[in-house]
């Protein structure tokens, strides 16, 4: 586990976590004060939470649950992030980027819509 202002990163997979400015992104979406905890899960716990909280049995690579005001989970699944990369036209680092700022964003109150893409766009034009 690595605990790094206010981000609280475990991983329970044997993948190796990308090389990404994920404090940076944290901080400048939800706030330096927010609390996030990111968990790389492996496709079977993933699985799990997601039949547990949204009645669909099978993965998904990213859940974000809000947990307070100022606190919020994002767990991942590193596998089927990186077989669903090419299907977005993108490198497993980007798409895991992405993911983590469609996150981030869904805990800061934004549904689906075009709004959250223009913001997901915005923040990874930041984070190039």
């Amino acid at each position: 586990m690595l605990n790094i202002g206010f981000c609280t990163i475990t991983n329970k997979t044997r993948g190796k976590l990308p090389r990404l400015p994920f404090v940076s992104i944290k901080n400048k979406i939800l706030g330096r004060d927010y609390e996030l905890s990111l968990s790389l899960l492996t496709s079977q716990k993933q699985k799990q939470i997601n039949l547990k909280y949204r009645e669909k049995n099978e993965t998904t690579n990213i859940l974000s649950f809000p947990l307070s005001k100022n606190s919020g989970e994002i767990t991942i699944d590193q596998n089927k992030v990186r077989k669903d990369a090419p299907l977005f036209n993108m490198t497993y680092p980007q798409f895991f980027k992405y993911l983590f700022i469609h996150g981030c964003l869904h805990l800061k109150g934004f549904g689906h819509s075009s709004i959250m893409e223009k913001e997901e766009e915005k923040y990874l034009m930041m984070f190039l």
